[in-house]
Formats: structure tokens, C-alpha cells, sequence
């Protein structure tokens, strides 16, 4: 089997060097500074937030107005400037 390489970033989100996501699952130039800047870890805790505001809203992925909606989100959980 073959062994993959693990990328370690500096990561944005929880300020610490981290293993870097595997691909970029974003498109755009938000998605390339997602994968450069956000680690895995991170990512794992943007899905559980994304779950919750999808359940939350009742948002439909399908719908242009939804993913728009839960891309501005995105952007506010990784890069807002005032974190808690």
C-alpha cells in the first residue's frame, strides 16, 4: 500500500503548525486558502458547525441562496478577525 505524504501547515484557525487537508475541497480562491491555511483538525470542526447550521436553518444545498449562505459562514468560522 502505498504511504502518503502528510503536509504540515501553519494553521490560521487554531494557531498551531497542523497536519493540511489531503486536497482542496473548496473551489475558488476561497477553497486554496482554505487548503493552505486550514488544517484538518480545523476542518473537522467547520463539518460539525456546517451540520448544525444546515439542521438549524433548514438549509437546502441544492438551492443557490443556502450555499451562499453557508459559504459566508465558512468564512466567518475560519477567518474571522475576533475569535472567541
Amino acid at each position: 500500500m502505498k504511504k502518503k505524504h502528510m503536509r504540515i501547515i501553519f494553521c490560521s484557525f487554531l494557531k498551531i503548525e497542523s497536519e493540511g487537508l489531503e486536497y482542496q475541497f473548496f473551489p475558488g480562491k476561497t477553497g486554496k486558502k482554505i487548503y493552505q491555511e486550514i488544517s484538518k483538525k480545523a476542518w473537522s470542526l467547520w463539518l460539525i458547525q456546517q451540520t448544525k447550521i444546515i439542521n438549524e436553518k433548514k438549509l437546502n444545498m441544492f438551492l443557490e441562496r443556502d450555499r451562499i449562505y453557508i459559504k459566508k459562514k465558512m468564512k466567518e468560522f475560519f477567518f474571522r478577525k475576533n475569535k472567541n
